[in-house]
C-alpha cells in the first residue's frame, strides 16, 4: 500500500509576472508559467500530501521576493506548500546578512545555489566555504545541484564543511538517455560515504529519452543511490515541471512507486515522506 504521507521535495513554482527568470529565454519548452493551481490539482490526484517549493533560480534582485511569493501562496489557500528551500550566493561578502534574515523566517527550510551555471571553481573559494559553513547546527540543509563531471567539487565541499547538512539533487544528474555509467557510479558511492549528505530521488527522468523511455531505464540509477545511501537517507521529488520535458508529475510518480515496489512500507514512507519530515524539520 502507498504510504499515508507523501512530500514532494522539490517543486518549481515560476510566475514570470511577478519575478524574473533569465534563464528560461534560453529553453524554450519550460518558458511559460507553472502555477501552484495547476501543479495542484494534478498532485492531490497523485496523494501528494505536502511539498517543499525549490528556488528556480531566479534573477539575483529576486531572491529573498521568490520566499515571499512562496509565502504569499500559502497565505492565499496553497494547503501543499510546507515551506521553500532559498537561492543563495555564498559567495557574496552579503550572504552572512542575507543568511540572518532567512534564518528568522520559519518558511525558509533551506538553501540551494545552483553549481553547474557557475565556473567549477566557484564552490572551491574561501568565502563561499567560510559562509556555507554558517549553516552548521541550524537545521537547514544546502541542496547540491551539479553535474557528475562536478561530484567531485561536491565532494570537496562537502569534506570542508563538516557541520552542514547537505541533500544530493537529481541522483547526481545521471544522463539517462546516454546510459551513463562511469564516472557516476564511482562518484555517488564516493560521496555516499559522508553521513551528512542524503540524496534526492528527482530529475533523472527529465534526462531520459523523452519518446522511447521505459522504467527499466531509470532502475539502474534509483537503485544504485539508494543501495549506496540507504533507505535512511533518500528522499523523493517531483521537479515539476522539469519532470514535464518526458513525463508528468503522475507518470513520474508512478514509475517512483514501480522501482520501490520491492521495498517494505518503511523505507517506502522514508523515502515519501519521514526523511523529508525530519530533515527539514515539516509538519506535514
Amino acid at each position: 500500500m502507498p504510504t499515508a504521507a507523501l512530500i514532494d521535495t522539490h517543486l518549481h513554482l515560476v510566475y514570470r509576472d511577478r519575478l524574473s527568470y533569465p534563464w528560461l529565454a534560453g529553453v524554450s519548452a519550460l518558458d511559460r508559467d507553472a502555477r501552484y493551481e495547476r501543479y495542484a490539482e494534478e498532485a492531490r490526484r497523485c496523494g501528494v500530501t505536502g511539498a517543499l517549493h525549490m528556488e528556480v533560480d531566479v534573477a539575483e534582485p529576486d531572491i529573498e521576493a521568490e520566499t515571499r511569493n512562496v509565502r504569499d501562496l500559502a497565505l492565499e489557500g496553497a494547503g501543499l506548500l510546507l515551506g521553500a528551500i532559498s537561492a543563495c550566493r555564498p559567495e557574496s561578502p552579503d550572504f552572512p546578512a542575507f543568511l540572518e534574515r532567512a534564518l528568522a523566517n520559519p518558511l525558509v527550510k533551506g538553501f540551494r545555489r545552483v553549481l553547474h551555471v557557475v565556473p567549477d571553481d566557484l564552490s572551491e573559494q574561501p568565502i563561499f566555504r567560510d559562509n556555507l559553513r554558517r549553516l552548521a547546527g541550524s537545521g537547514r540543509p544546502f541542496d547540491l545541484c551539479v553535474r557528475p563531471r562536478q561530484l567531485d567539487k561536491a565532494i570537496g565541499l562537502v569534506d570542508a564543511c563538516p557541520g552542514v547538512a547537505f541533500v544530493l539533487d537529481h541522483c547526481g544528474a545521471p544522463a539517462v538517455a546516454k546510459r551513463m555509467a562511469q564516472p557516476w557510479r564511482e562518484k555517488i558511492a564516493e560521496i555516499a560515504r559522508r553521513p551528512n549528505v542524503c540524496a534526492k530521488i528527482s530529475g533523472i527522468v527529465a534526462t531520459a529519452d523523452p519518446k522511447a523511455w521505459v522504467l527499466e531505464d531509470l532502475r539502474p540509477y534509483v537503485e544504485h543511490v539508494v543501495e549506496r545511501f540507504g533507505w535512511d537517507r533518500v528522499v523523493w521529488g517531483s521537479d515539476w515541471p522539469v519532470c514535464t520535458l518526458t513525463a508528468s508529475l503522475s507518470i513520474w510518480l508512478a514509475a517512483s512507486h514501480a522501482l520501490t515496489r520491492g521495498a517494505s512500507a518503511g523505507e517506502r514512507d522514508k523515502l515519501f515522506a519521514a526523511n523529508a519530515l525530519r530533515l527539514w524539520r515539516l509538519e506535514g
